[in-house]
């Protein structure tokens, strides 16, 4: 059973973003007005926070983490993605100011060097670090037909990519020679417009599970051996204020929507 520990308060801003850190009691919060909260856990298991970062003046979309944790990037609807980096205290980095609207979902390569991020201005933005200049480069501005919400690194040379219109997710492969990404082919979702963001892409490798969320459904897409892809489970929820993420093993699916008001968790079984 699930218990209530502690209540957190964020003052009036709403939170947008959760990231807990595996490797130290903490917890990164991201939220409305575009601060970034640190909590730390103390040997009482209570969350105090720690840290308040105001280094985006918008809505916190995204936030992510390298595994090890000792950098985490963010991206706003202030048409930036920063970098932060850990020493006495979390500091920003460098600052990507390519996209010229809202930025929404970004996510990192198993090799930790590429990020790809997407955006209003109907762009995905594809980043690199330069080991040689110790800087974030973007290295390709792919142009797309219809802005998404949601895109996810599958492992280094494939991505998928949800379009905010159509029943269509697109994958995208990078060239062996020439290092840049296009479109290699689609997988058929559910055919409906998304109203919100805020529920990103996610990949299981011990499952070699995506979960995308399309409007109000949840679609969870098996890739096979052969990189191919197929739609193995849709939950529909009869609306689009819609959102969850599974567990890092994927065992676990919890979610929120504003028709139940109910948080449900759901747990994975193979038939």
């Amino acid at each position: 059973m699930m218990q209530q520990i502690q209540v957190l308060n964020v003052n009036s801003n709403l939170v947008f973003t959760l990231n807990f850190m595996q490797q130290s009691n903490q917890l990164i919060s991201g939220h409305s007005g575009g601060s970034i909260v640190i909590w730390s856990r103390n040997n009482n298991y209570q969350w105090n926070s720690s840290q308040t970062i105001n280094g985006h003046n918008d809505y916190i979309n995204c936030v992510i983490l390298n595994k090890n944790e000792d950098l985490f990037i963010s991206s706003s609807s202030d048409k930036t993605i920063k970098f932060w980096i850990k020493q006495n205290e979390w500091i920003c980095q460098q600052t990507i100011t390519d996209h010229t609207n809202d930025v929404y979902q970004i996510s990192l390569n198993d090799q930790q060097d590429k990020v790809i991020s997407c955006g209003m201005d109907n762009n995905i933005l594809v980043i690199e670090y330069s080991e040689q200049s110790k800087r974030w480069i973007v290295i390709q501005n792919i142009y797309v037909d219809c802005f998404g919400w949601r895109l996810c690194f599958i492992n280094n040379n494939l991505f998928t990519f949800q379009p905010f219109n159509g029943n269509l997710m697109h994958i995208y492969e990078m060239n062996s020679v020439s290092k840049q990404f296009s479109s290699s082919k689609d997988i058929t979702v559910n055919q409906d417009q998304d109203g919100w963001s805020l529920f990103p892409q996610q990949f299981i490798k011990q499952k070699q599970i995506l979960v995308s969320k399309h409007s109000g459904y949840v679609n969870f897409i098996r890739k096979t051996e052969k990189d191919e892809f197929k739609v193995e489970q849709s939950i529909q929820f009869n609306t689009y204020t819609l959102f969850g993420q599974l567990s890092d093993d994927g065992e676990y699916f919890i979610t929120w929507d504003d028709q139940s008001k109910e948080i449900q968790i759901r747990k994975y079984r193979e038939e």
